[in-house]
């Protein structure tokens, strides 16, 4: 009979093993070290199988961190290995951080002797310091950051006689990033990816950035890994060393992993070798590889585990114990260089290994969870796992359709409130956006209503670099003594105006007690500024006295897109090859956009003042805004997905860039954004949309159609008029008040009086036409046009070739043809043609459109 408490006396594994959460394996737990308390059967199989190698396959909310912080106390407590023999990597400093909290609770003291617990990069850069000699580099080498990476790239473009503004050096740092990210030496990378940057220097410039980042004595984030792989590679010796050292190797998020990182890791993982090691997916040199070869047949398959010379018994299988943590499902970071397949691939990579999967769920309830299984489960490129949870089912999943992206931030916001009179916190609800752009609808409705918000993983809209940077020349515009504002911009984008120019304005303002605008049209009279100089400036004011002179004949939105282009701001990031400059290309027409809805540029920027001025701490109760990206990790007790659009989500960028593996990856998000929520998740999609600055007609997300029925239940907006009600649009926050005394003459109020009375006389009083909530179903299939297969009891417009057609209800219209009207989105027009309630309106800027006579009013 084998001991529990004598494991050192254990000599064999016994063939037989009590199955999970039978009672042999109960009440083995029950006499288990403390530790392992409170484990679910798969966890505890995952903690405890300690040979050989291990993926666990762990779902969204089912204690991945604890197995993994677990997993290495009972390694340390069973003695297998000492703490400076376990090589644990994790993603962020944060992660890293709360392992080593969580195993000094389990451990103590023990936790202080592990140097190799931390991420891909702080133990790369450990490595290498280790033996900086043999990369070129003395072991005080200075890690550069992103901005000096740039300013050093743009060195070499002027030495180089390239036009840094025809290849940006941000261009170039991008596309050298994502070489090292795939373990490419300047030498490796092939010439048809070279041929994409400078008519075909590309290659070039990354070895003499190499080159110089040697005389400079420093690396940059990339180095830290793929310098370990060479020397690796080429000093085997080195490679054994660390081999033989790591007994144990444990990795989270291996989903996001990028080639780099596979690569390392797999060269740590094989058995101690005397032969020049070589694994999958490493690129072989120029002399194996074609001139012309792409990355993909660049890559040499080759047996994971090459013969090595005889070794000690059981010598290998130590340095084969690697337990891999991950998600399959939650890999949405392709974008910036993670390998789905990397995870998919585990069992080619380490044959023999252990599948092991976590998939009850501690977070969610059952209706989240089967929404997002159901969802998850049209993926072809997955391992397959079923999440679960032994808690009640919960309320279902909402879906819920507004007009237009600002009633979908309305109705969010007034569905916060509600929850916010029931006693739940702020801090518990969040609001998960595909794109930044989004945010700025729900901030501004969150200044009206005086909800706390706070945004996490980037600044708020109007705190964005670019947003400041385009106001900055509006406050000028409209104030000339702004001297913040003008300071800001006069040399973005650059101008030649540098801190010496900024100077001497400053000084001759003090002197003669003038803001800095006046000085800059004093100076420019002047000899006093060098002739480039000069001119620029005098450019530079007389646009400004230009635009300030528009001000008075142009709309405020045409002008601040006058003033975009002809600054050249837009254009500047037009011509920005980086990653984030499409984004911001988009936060910019969201600007634009959100200026619409004030009368002029002083009413404008009255109102950004106040959502400036707005500041809350760190500890204050509020809404938390971000995207699905920055929201892996975190979970709320409300979720709110907004904007599940075809277009949108998924992104249509995405589809043409990548293609179905885009497609994929998007319902990898979607799928991360369903699992956030612990009690409620809730789905708003919007027919009509601003892109581009113009009002499109949307179609909802295929994603809707993924959802299981029995899990999601349809919902009216409470923004205001959406799907169904009058007309075939949603009822009026209106219509379920009670009449009382007094009245309004305000247009809006009468409108939706008119709205009422028109619905109680077709209905004895009842609301007309649209959702009737008891037929609130999803149907797999609907004849008709397909908006989410809502069932066809439950209609809203028909759209026919992109333009929303108006249901006529063989009611009469007040309106006569040639009537002036007004419409709250496509302004002024006058109608051309009537057929029941159903007008056709030519308007001034919009064009004709067909719309419902209920919403318009006479002009």
């Amino acid at each position: 009979m084998i001991r529990m408490t004598e494991p050192s006396k254990i000599t064999a594994v016994p063939d037989h093993q009590p199955a999970a959460g039978g009672i042999a394996a109960r009440a083995r737990a029950s006499v288990g070290p403390k530790y392992l308390s409170g484990l679910n059967p798969e966890q505890r199989e995952a903690v405890e199988t300690l040979d050989g190698p291990v993926l666990v396959l762990a779902g969204a909310g089912t204690g991945k961190t604890r197995v993994l912080t677990t997993r290495i106390a009972h390694i340390l407590s069973q003695g297998r290995a000492r703490p400076a023999e376990i090589l644990s990597v994790t993603f962020t400093n944060k992660a890293a951080r709360e392992m080593k909290h969580r195993l000094g609770q389990m451990l103590g003291h023990a936790v202080e002797g592990m140097p190799w617990l931390g991420t891909f990069h702080s133990i790369g850069g450990r490595i290498l310091r280790f033996h900086a000699e043999l990369a070129q580099l003395k072991s005080n080498f200075t890690v550069l950051d992103v901005d000096d990476q740039v300013r050093l790239l743009k060195q070499l473009l002027q030495a180089e006689n390239i036009d840094d503004k025809r290849w940006p050096a941000r261009m170039l740092a991008g596309l050298i990033d994502g070489w090292k990210n795939r373990g490419l030496m300047p030498s490796q990378v092939p010439s048809g990816e070279a041929a994409m940057f400078a008519n075909g220097k590309g290659g070039k410039l990354y070895a003499s950035y190499q080159e110089r980042l040697k005389i400079l004595n420093a690396a940059d984030f990339g180095d830290l890994l793929l310098e370990n792989i060479r020397i690796f590679r080429e000093h085997p010796d080195i490679l054994r060393q660390y081999q033989q050292r790591f007994k144990y190797i444990l990795v989270d998020e291996y989903q996001d992993t990028n080639v780099a990182q596979y690569l390392w890791l797999r060269l740590l993982s094989q058995a101690p070798s005397f032969t020049s090691p070589r694994v999958r997916g490493e690129v072989a040199s120029r002399s194996d590889a074609g001139e012309g070869d792409s990355p993909e047949t660049a890559l040499v398959e080759t047996a994971p585990h090459p013969d090595p010379l005889p070794v000690k018994d059981g010598e290998r299988e130590r340095t084969k114990n690697i337990c891999c943590v991950g998600d399959d499902d939650q890999s949405i970071y392709g974008w910036r260089g993670a390998e789905v397949d990397n995870i998919l691939r585990f069992e080619h990579d380490f044959p023999g290994a252990k599948v092991i999967r976590l998939e009850r769920n501690y977070r969610s309830t059952g209706h989240i969870l089967a929404a997002a299984s159901h969802l998850i489960a049209h993926n072809e490129g997955r391992l397959g796992k079923t999440l679960r949870t032994e808690d009640q089912d919960g309320e279902k999943v909402t879906v819920t359709g507004s007009w237009d992206s600002e009633e979908e931030a309305r109705g969010i916001g007034e569905e916060i409130e509600q929850i916010q009179r029931k006693g739940e916190k702020l801090n518990e609800i969040a609001i998960l956006v595909r794109a930044s752009y989004q945010m700025r609808e729900f901030e501004d409705r969150f200044v009206t209503l005086g909800l706390p918000y706070r945004v996490i993983g980037g600044p708020r809209f109007y705190e964005r670099a670019e947003i400041r940077d385009a106001l900055a020349y509006l406050r000028v515009i409209n104030s000339p003594a702004d001297d913040l504002a003008f300071e800001r911009i006069v040399n973005t984008p650059k101008r030649g105006l540098g801190d010496a120019t900024v100077q001497m304005l400053h000084d001759h303002a003090r002197k003669r007690r003038i803001p800095l605008f006046e000085a800059a049209r004093a100076v420019v009279e002047t000899d006093e500024l060098k002739p480039k100089a000069r001119g620029s400036l005098r450019d530079l004011v007389a646009q400004f006295d230009r635009w300030r002179a528009q001000r008075e004949v142009t709309a405020h939105t045409d002008l601040a897109q006058i003033v975009l282009d002809e600054s050249g701001y837009t254009e500047m990031w037009q011509k920005d090859r980086s990653a984030d400059a499409a984004g911001r290309l988009e936060n910019l027409k969201e600007l634009v956009r959100s200026m619409e809805e004030f009368e002029n540029l002083q009413g404008f920027l009255e109102h950004i003042s106040l959502v400036m001025d707005r500041e809350g701490g760190a500890e204050e109760d509020a809404v938390s805004l971000m995207t699905l990206h920055s929201a892996k990790g975190l979970e709320f007790d409300n979720v709110f997905l907004p904007g599940w659009e075809e277009g949108l989500f998924p992104s249509q960028r995405t589809l043409d860039e990548q293609g179905r593996a885009g497609l994929e990856e998007e319902r990898r998000l979607g799928h991360v954004g369903l699992t956030r929520a612990r009690r409620r998740a809730m789905i708003y999609f919007a027919t009509n949309r601003r892109i581009h600055g113009t009002w499109s007609t949307t179609i909802p997300s295929r994603f809707l159609d993924e959802l299981p029925a029995a899990n999601v239940e349809i919902t009216e907006s409470k923004g205001g008029s959406a799907w169904g009600g009058t007309g075939g649009y949603g009822a009026s926050r209106f219509d379920d008040m009670e009449a009382f005394g007094s009245t309004y003459s305000t247009p809006g109020w009468q409108r939706a009086q008119a709205n009422r009375n028109r619905g109680s006389g077709r209905n004895g009083g009842g609301r007309s036409g649209g959702l009737e909530e008891e037929a609130a179903t999803f149907s797999s299939s609907s004849s008709g046009p397909d908006f989410g297969s809502f069932s066809s009891r439950r209609r809203g417009p028909l759209t026919i070739e992109g333009e929303l057609v108006a249901k006529s209800t063989g009611t009469t219209s007040e309106f006569s043809l040639s009537d002036r009207v007004f419409h709250q989105k496509f302004g002024y027009g006058r109608v051309t043609k009537i057929d029941g309630n159903k007008l056709t309106i030519a308007f001034d800027k919009a064009g004709e459109k067909k719309v419902v006579d209920s919403f318009v009013q006479r002009a």
